[in-house]
């Protein structure tokens, strides 16, 4: 088995191989300088001619090592100044998670490594360091030390826990997880590796300022830049690579000593916290994201969720058992407010968004969710189904006319009256119909109820082949649009102060990085959307008629309650309508629940 030094010294071999790239290519930028030296001193020792040719290739050489020195020192300030995009994550300081720090530099000890610098938390199920020494080279912040400062005693690097962690692992088994992490301080101290590791990062943001030029002068400056600097990483690319992996082994050889037991049970809760923040974010958050709300309270809801899956699954059977045990947000003074910084900054990452709630960008805890957003999302996807069936013809021609601009209008359906829409599926601003008669549904019989009902648009699929493909492609094109408008607005809201944690600075401005950073779902396609809207359509009609009510499912989102119990049998039946016209399986689902289809529901 190698040892630690081992793997120490395999990463300076590579981090020295990174330096001599550096060294090669400022010997190239100070080649014609060189040059331009040894030209002139010939002269002047008259070892060279003057006059004549000799006179012109001096002044060529030179021309050639001003330019060279020029375009060496613009890279050089590029590299230099530009700071690298930082880890969006919520700093912890000392003060408000003491036993946490403590919990740190007592695994640094055992560990005889350097302690973490300061501890972050990210919205996120991993752990690493991150060196922000990069920082002392930009525009110094608020509070911050001198840049010479800096340079004399740098940082030891920050280390970002995955908040998940902190609130589903026990202290024990934080410690253990943490423990190859925190071993990785002892190779970052190295001076060879560190500066190999800032030459890269100083390389890679001046790619990526690069990428984002503008401006007839700056713009082709910095591509030069950034061509450069490209050139010099994949000339470092294999000596990087390799340098990591040796440090990462290395940390690990050095944690062996430090609960190697326990690291196994760690790792085991670490694939189970994953399978469970991701049901939480994609399920649960991001329904409550879409209407501008988002929960407060994400890590918290991670415990449920996990022991609810815990639960479930065979092959986490007896994990549940461990949260008798101190959990690792004990180590917190304030989890709570912890807890809504990340929930946040998820919210951010995932979503994109404000930085800070307002109107329309506000917190929702878990009790308020069931009424905040569940129902409010299915009334919602209600409301826009009902918006599509009013846009369609009362009957969709199996074979189209022989004259498309001779043949009359058709009449048209009005399943809801929202403010959207007016009668008969006019907007507002139309003006009044020709004819007040025409504004009534073409399908409303004499004695039937107004308003949206269920019956309606089971009817309508049911009986109409070609309403299903029609109505899906225009839900699709519906969500695309409102998903765009909402896009624009949350980007119009946005600042560069305020997205500068997640974007690229050289010299005083702000090259920005794009929200959301990791978007949690691919669009949905056409038939996906119109089960889901059915299904709120469904559930609206419950809600109203049959006394059930909204309900919140830890891994499977919005839930439906019927006397106090959770349906999960309503999948089916709508698929089958929605696929297949095939409307008595719902029929029947509806029959046993007690919902009447041709009541009215409310809409938002």
């Amino acid at each position: 088995m190698a040892s630690p030094e081992t793997g120490v010294l395999a990463a300076r071999a590579r981090a020295l191989a990174v330096l001599r790239v550096r060294g090669a290519a400022l010997a190239v930028a100070l080649l014609p300088a060189a040059a331009a030296v040894v030209l002139f001193a010939g002269r002047a020792s008259g070892h060279l001619g003057a006059g004549g040719g000799w006179d012109l290739a001096r002044w060529i050489v030179s021309g050639a090592a001003v330019l060279s020195l020029l375009l060496a020192a613009l890279v050089a300030t590029v590299v230099a100044r530009a700071r690298p995009a930082l880890s969006p994550s919520v700093p912890i300081s000392e003060k408000s998670a003491p036993d946490l720090y403590r919990l740190v530099r007592d695994l640094a000890e055992r560990l005889e490594v350097p302690a973490p610098s300061a501890i972050a938390l990210t919205p996120d199920c991993d752990s690493w360091l991150e060196d922000r020494t990069h920082r002392a080279h930009g525009p110094p912040d608020r509070g911050e030390r001198p840049p010479t400062e800096a340079r004399r005693s740098p940082k030891a690097p920050v280390l970002v826990i995955g908040s998940p962690f902190l609130w589903w692992m026990r202290v024990a088994e934080l410690r253990a997880l943490l423990a190859p992490v925190v071993a990785g301080t002892g190779p970052s101290a190295h001076p060879d590796i560190a500066a190999a590791r800032r030459f890269i990062r100083g390389l890679d943001a001046a790619a990526a300022v690069s990428a984002r030029a503008r401006g007839p002068l700056r713009g082709p400056a910095l591509r030069f830049v950034g061509q450069v600097a490209r050139l010099l990483l994949r000339a470092c690319r294999e000596h990087a690579t390799i340098m990591e992996r040796a440090v990462a082994a290395a940390a690990s050889e050095r944690a062996q000593t430090v609960d190697y037991g326990l690291r196994i049970v760690a790792q085991e809760q670490v694939g189970l916290a994953y399978a469970g923040w991701d049901r939480l974010l994609t399920r649960v958050a991001l329904p409550a994201w879409r209407m501008g709300r988002w929960p407060s309270r994400l890590d918290a809801g991670v415990v449920s969720a996990l022991t609810e899956l815990s639960r479930r699954d065979r092959l986490a059977d007896g994990f549940a058992s461990r949260l008798g045990e101190r959990p690792a947000c004990d180590l917190l003074e304030e989890p709570g407010a912890i807890d809504r910084a990340a929930s946040l900054l998820a919210a951010r990452l995932f979503h994109g968004g404000p930085a800070e709630p307002g109107p329309d960008w506000s917190p929702v805890g878990w009790h308020q969710y069931p009424e905040e957003v569940v129902d409010r999302k299915w009334r919602l996807e209600a409301a826009r189904l009902h918006r599509v069936l009013d846009d369609l013809p009362a009957a969709l021609p199996t074979t189209p006319p022989a004259a498309p601009e001779a043949a009359p209008a058709a009449p048209t359906l009005s399943y809801a009256s929202t403010p959207a829409r007016g009668p008969a599926g006019r907007r507002p601003g139309d003006g009044p119909p020709t004819n007040p008669a025409a504004a009534a549904p073409a399908d409303r019989r004499a004695g039937e109820p107004a308003g949206p009902t269920l019956a309606r648009v089971i009817d309508r699929l049911a009986h109409d082949e070609q309403a299903g493909d029609l109505v899906a492609a225009r839900l699709g094109a519906e969500v695309e649009r409102e998903e765009r408008e909402e896009a624009a607005r949350q980007a119009a809201l946005g600042s560069r102060a305020q997205d500068a944690a997640v974007g690229v600075a050289w010299g005083d401005g702000m090259v920005e990085g794009g929200l959301p950073l990791f978007p949690l779902q691919p669009p949905r396609t056409g038939r996906e959307l119109l089960a889901d809207h059915v299904t709120a359509m469904v559930c609206c009609a419950a809600v109203d008629t049959a006394g059930a009510a909204p309900g919140l499912d830890w891994l499977d989102g919005p839930a439906l309650l019927v006397d106090g119990a959770r349906r999960v049998d309503l999948g089916r039946p709508v698929l089958s309508l929605v696929d297949d016209g095939d409307a008595e399986p719902l029929r029947g689902w509806l029959t046993t629940v007690g919902v009447r289809p041709e009541k009215p529901v409310r809409l938002v």
